[in-house]
Formats: C-alpha cells, structure tokens, sequence
C-alpha cells in the first residue's frame, strides 16, 4: 500500500495546532497527522499528514494559504518494511558499562555488559540518537564517580532506557513518565523485556504532575532527555523537585541551545558539572542547590 507525506512549516504553535486539526477533516482523510517544534533553533514547527491515497493538492494548497503556512511539500513514499530496515541499520550501540540492543544482535552482548534490551520499533530512545547515548555515557560516568541515585526519576521517558539503566545499577525502584500513554505502554513493554517488572514504575504524566511523583520527591537523579522548550519550562519544577546536591541530566538541545538551558537553569541554583557534545547534541550534567 503506497503511502503519501504532506509536510509544511510555520513559526507558531496555534497555528501549526489549529492546522493540524484542520487537516484531520481532509477528504481523503489521513491516517495521522503530527505536529512537531523542529529541532533547529529556528523556531519553526512542522505540520505533517499522512495518507494512504493521494491527497487532494488544491485543498491543501488553500489550507497552508490560509493558516500562513509553506506550501505543502507532498511524497511518495516506497514501500519498505521500515522496522526491518531500522533492524538492518542499527547496530548495538555502547556507552561505558552499558550495551543497548536489539533482539536480533542478543547475541552479542559481550560478557559483563549491562544489556539494555530495546526494540527498534518503540519509541524515541534507542541510544543510538546523540542525546540518548549522550545521558547513558553521563549516567556511566556518575557511578564510576561513586555517585548512587536512592531516588530517580526519568522524565520524558520515551523508551524508558534511561530509567532501566539506572535500575539495573542501583537496587532502588526508579519512576519513568511520559505526556504520552503510548509512549508510556512502550516503556512499560520494555521493562517486562527487561525483567525490571516491579523496579521501573511507569507513569502517564506532565513533568512531575503526578500525585506518585510527588510523594517521591524530593530526587537525588532527574534524567530529562526532551526539548529546549519544554526543558526551559520545566526548570522551576525540576529545582523544586530535586534534592539539596541532586543530579539533572538534562538532553534533548542542540548545541546551539545549551547556553540558553543553562541560563534557565542557573537561574533557579543549579550549576554545571559537565557539558558534553555528541555530534550536535550536548548532554548537560547539572548540580541542584
């Protein structure tokens, strides 16, 4: 079955929601629509359809007139079995103590790895993106230091690598959350996978508006591997919710971002510990007050 992409841009978020909605009542009807803020700096956001019949050109046309938006750019995409070539392309990857990998590489996990199980078909956080592997390498070198997380929390989890990799290191029971329910289901999957059933709680959550969360603070390790916009946002929280001397290990920024991160962060008494760069992606390890 061929399917079709129709993709804009434009600089705000209500419009780029309001056209998102509109899309959904297109004839042809698409079988998703997406709503992204670019990773770029530029502040643009992404408003993306995707059809399984040619969309209607003129329609869509008048729709990006409309919302102020780009000209939508429409494809063709060829019909791949995109989870086995993802399969095919990723490779485990290695951040210190830790090896993240698939069920088809299982085999070699070298001996006295700590194996992170992680499906190519879930969710963000694979560890082979800069970020990810940027918060494991982070995460790697704090126990090396000595450094044991009694309370931990990842935010934003995604795939829930983060919080596994902690569990697996340290005895306590570590809370993985995410604004997404799917997103949440995956981690979950991934920690039966990973025979952590019972060690990583999983939560459906906006930052730490959680009643669970909360009962939990205050938090010695904050993994947050999300965007600059909702990092910057979360900043008041994340110092309200981490402990006196507690780790945040903050991803998700291009380097560009990290000067405005830090800002935020400053800002609200924490310091910096390491900055590290992977590609254009920085990884920033941060103290609380």
């Amino acid at each position: 079955m061929p399917t079709y992409t129709a993709l804009t841009t434009l600089p705000d978020e209500t419009r780029a929601t309001a056209l998102g909605e509109a899309l959904e009542e297109l004839d042809p009807a698409p079988m998703g629509v997406g709503v992204f803020e670019l990773e770029d700096g530029s502040g643009l956001w992404e408003v993306g359809a995707y059809f399984t019949e040619s969309p209607d050109d003129i329609a869509l046309t008048l729709m990006a007139a409309a919302f102020g938006a780009a000209e939508f750019a429409v494809s063709e995409l060829p019909e791949i079995d995109w989870v086995a070539h993802v399969k095919r392309e990723l490779k485990p990857v290695e951040a210190g103590r830790f090896y993240v990998y698939g069920s088809h590489d299982a085999e070699t996990l070298p001996e006295g790895r700590i194996g992170l199980l992680i499906e190519a078909a879930m969710a963000f956080g694979t560890g082979h993106h800069g970020t990810t592997l940027g918060c494991l390498k982070a995460l790697d070198r704090l126990a090396d230091e000595g450094f044991h997380g009694k309370n931990v929390i990842d935010v934003g989890c995604g795939t829930a690598v983060l919080a596994m990799a902690a569990a697996k290191i340290w005895p306590e029971t570590v809370l993985a959350s995410d604004i997404d329910q799917v997103a949440v289901d995956v981690a979950e999957a991934n920690v039966q996978a990973n025979n952590l059933t019972g060690r990583v709680t999983c939560l459906e959550a906006m930052g730490f508006d959680h009643p669970d969360i909360r009962a939990r603070a205050p938090f010695d390790l904050i993994f947050a591997n999300i965007l600059k916009g909702p990092l910057v946002q979360l900043a008041p929280d994340m110092a309200k919710h981490a402990a006196s001397g507690g780790i945040a290990i903050l991803s998700g920024l291009l380097n560009t971002q990290a000067e405005d991160i830090i800002a935020a962060y400053t800002a609200q008494g924490f310091a910096v510990v390491n900055r590290d760069e992977i590609g254009e992606w920085t990884t920033l390890v941060l103290r609380a007050a």
